[in-house]
Parts: structure tokens; C-alpha cells; sequence
């Protein structure tokens, strides 16, 4: 018996020994951008995968999903959100197909919850832009994801994207969202300006807020929280590149959106994007600040993600971005879509290391030339 056992796991060495030898991992190094054209890209790690959610992908009025080992090889795993699930509460047929946009996904005591934005069907007054964030929950990653009741998570009585969940090590869970440019012109330095100059007779401003969720996704606890806006003076030193899109008459909005929020050493940053996601001036910004509700200080070296093509590069609109950790947990990515030269207007996601220290974030990017695999991605050479 003990012959035949030995002999056994011989034979299945020598298999495996052959397979091994025979597979060939992809190339040591990646270069941006990867093959997933999405807008707004969120990536979740669990187990030893990853998983990317976007706006668009090829989803039908719902959301797609992409899965990987190594952050950088994704293979599609198809559509796993559909607005017309037993719960759903957006409205399809409204403007954007119905805005299915942002999809953030969080893994809770072994469910996986989906935050996104649509436009809701709950719309007496027919506004064209009636956005508000839903939440839906699975048993996968890759879903089906079903909404947690059929009704946003809460109504600010104002349209809102762009939901951003930060959970606190005090057990706490907070929601960022932006609050939509649409009905809301304010008043600035830079709307003057523009009124002088006869480039717009109003800028609408798109501002971010945090407020307290219920540990259920049920609801908010209190009142939303203003975190971020654009500039009121021109004197300021973010006024020049938040208001891009206005100066450069593109549009005659402002935007403060896309916000991520994550702590290191007793800090809380908040990263947001600014200008006109359609537009070449997209950028990413932060801030800081001791409390996860503010306030907030913009960094110095703002924006640290921007378009290269003033240096020779390919790179624009460069924004709405996510974090992500490499397999080791050792690096530290920014998670981005960007267009480039070579995929014209199409929105493709883009991966770049960041570091964070002593209250600074610094990105190096966008590259579109080779760089390393993440850390801890296992590479085997091919053997004859």
C-alpha cells in the first residue's frame, strides 16, 4: 500500500512539475492604460482577489464588474447590477439612461454592499437632474446585487453622486457624497470674472458633504456636513485650477466631486476631483484635516494628478479616483480613469503608486510607460 501511495504522488509531482513548466505569467511589468474602459473606477480587495466596478463598461442601466490577481490582467465577469431588481428605485428612462454612475462596493461581515447613483423615479417636480444614492447588497462580489429597499438611503431634498463610505477605527461609518452643480449658481470671485468677461452669466458649483450613516445602511444620523468646495476668492491658490473649466470656457460650472476618504497616522484625507470630468482639465486634489467631518485644509501641492500633454505626454482628464493596496499590502495605488490620445473620448482606467507621509500625498502619474507589477504579485518564468 505504502508502494502505491509513492508511486501516486510521484506521478502527480511529475503532472504538476509539467504544468508548471509550462505556464508563463504575464510580463513583469504593465503600462497604463489597462484594458477596462470605465469611468470612475473603484476597486475592492477581497480574499486574494480584486474586484473593479465603473460607470459604463458595457452594463445595460446597471453596473459591470472585473476581476483579477494581480491588479493589472482583469477579466470581465459581466453585468452583476440591474436596475429592475425586486427593490429597485431609479428611473431608467431619465436623462443619462437613468445616470447608473460611481459604484463603490464594500465588503461587511461577509456581505458585499453596493453604493452607486441613478436618477430617482420619485420626481413630481421633473427635474432633469433627480440623482440620489442607492445601496444595494450581495452575497459575491459578483453580485447579483439587490437594493436594500426601494428607496435612495436618504433624500438631502438636492441631487447628490458620488458616493465615498469611510469606516472609522472608532466603529463609526460616514457617507461623502457631491452635491450636484445643477440649480445651485454661487457666488465668487470667478463668477464675476466671468460675468465681466461675457463668458457666463452664472457658475453652478458642485460641493461635497459627509454625514453619519447607520451601521444597517438604513439611513443618516444627522444633518450632511459641508467638507469641500470651490474657491470664493481668486486670491485663493486652488482658484486658478478648480476654475479651469470656467476660465477656459468650457462650461460655466464648478465642480467638487468624487471624494475619497481613508486615515493614516491620525490623519484624515479627503481626495476630490475638480473641473469637468469631459474635459482635459479633470484633476485630482486633497485635503486634510483631525476629524473625518472636518474641517479641512487643501494641500499646498494640489493638484497632484493632472493631463501631461503640456510636457509631451498623452494623458487628460485625469480624475475620480479610488485607492487601492498591492497584493502584499506594502504599495499604495491611485485608481483613475483618463483619456488618452489613443483612445480619443473614451474614458480607460488608469493605475499609478502614491505615497502618503507626514500629511502629503504625492502620485506618481499618469505614466502611460512601463512600471512594475504591484508588490507581492507572484511572476513564474517558463521552464523547458
Amino acid at each position: 500500500m505504502r508502494k502505491v501511495l509513492s508511486l501516486f504522488f510521484i506521478a502527480v509531482a511529475l503532472i504538476l512539475r509539467s504544468a508548471s513548466a509550462q505556464v508563463t505569467t504575464s510580463k513583469a511589468t504593465f503600462s497604463n492604460p489597462l484594458s477596462v474602459e470605465f469611468g470612475d473606477p473603484y476597486i475592492l480587495h477581497t480574499g486574494n482577489m480584486y474586484y473593479m466596478y465603473g460607470t459604463g463598461g458595457g452594463a445595460n442601466k446597471g453596473f459591470m464588474a472585473y476581476s483579477s490577481n494581480d491588479m493589472v490582467n482583469w477579466k470581465a465577469e459581466g453585468q452583476v447590477y440591474f436596475h429592475e431588481n425586486a427593490n429597485g428605485w431609479s428611473d431608467p428612462k431619465a436623462n443619462w439612461g437613468g445616470a447608473y454612475w460611481a459604484p463603490e462596493v464594500y465588503e461587511v461581515k461577509g456581505k458585499f454592499y453596493l453604493f452607486y447613483s441613478a436618477q430617482w423615479k420619485v420626481n413630481p417636480t421633473k427635474e432633469a437632474e433627480n440623482f440620489r444614492i442607492g445601496v444595494a447588497v450581495a452575497d459575491k462580489p459578483t453580485g447579483p446585487f439587490i437594493d436594500l429597499t426601494n428607496k435612495p438611503v436618504f433624500d438631502p431634498g438636492y441631487p447628490i453622486i458620488d458616493a465615498n463610505v469611510f469606516f472609522d477605527t472608532n466603529g463609526k461609518t460616514y457617507l461623502y457624497f457631491s452635491r450636484c452643480c445643477y440649480k445651485h449658481p454661487v457666488k465668487s470671485d470667478v463668477a464675476d470674472l466671468a460675468k465681466t468677461k461675457g463668458w457666463f452669466n452664472e457658475i453652478e458649483e458642485s460641493w461635497v458633504y459627509g454625514v453619519e450613516l447607520k451601521s444597517d445602511f438604513s439611513g443618516v444620523i444627522g444633518e450632511p456636513v459641508l467638507v469641500l468646495r470651490p474657491p470664493v476668492s481668486l486670491n485663493d491658490k486652488q482658484a486658478e485650477w478648480e476654475s479651469r473649466s470656467v476660465t477656459s470656457r468650457e462650461v460655466n460650472r464648478r465642480w467638487t466631486e468624487g471624494s475619497v476618504t481613508f486615515k493614516k497616522d491620525n490623519i484624515y484625507y479627503i481626495m476630490y476631483s475638480a473641473n469637468h470630468f469631459g474635459g482635459q482639465y479633470y484633476a485630482i486634489g486633497y485635503a486634510t484635516g483631525s476629524s473625518p467631518l472636518g474641517p479641512f485644509k487643501k494641500a499646498a501641492n494640489n493638484p497632484i494628478l493632472q493631463k501631461n500633454t503640456d510636457k509631451g505626454g498623452s494623458v487628460t482628464g485625469t480624475g475620480h479616483n479610488s485607492i487601492a493596496y498591492s497584493p502584499d499590502g506594502k504599495e499604495m495605488f491611485c485608481v483613475y480613469h483618463a483619456r488618452t490620445a489613443k483612445t480619443g473620448d473614451e474614458r480607460v482606467v488608469c493605475l499609478d503608486r502614491m505615497q502618503v507621509k507626514n500629511g502629503t500625498i504625492t502620485i506618481l502619474g499618469p505614466t502611460t510607460t512601463p512600471q512594475k507589477l504591484p508588490s507581492g504579485v507572484k511572476t513564474t518564468v517558463a521552464t523547458n
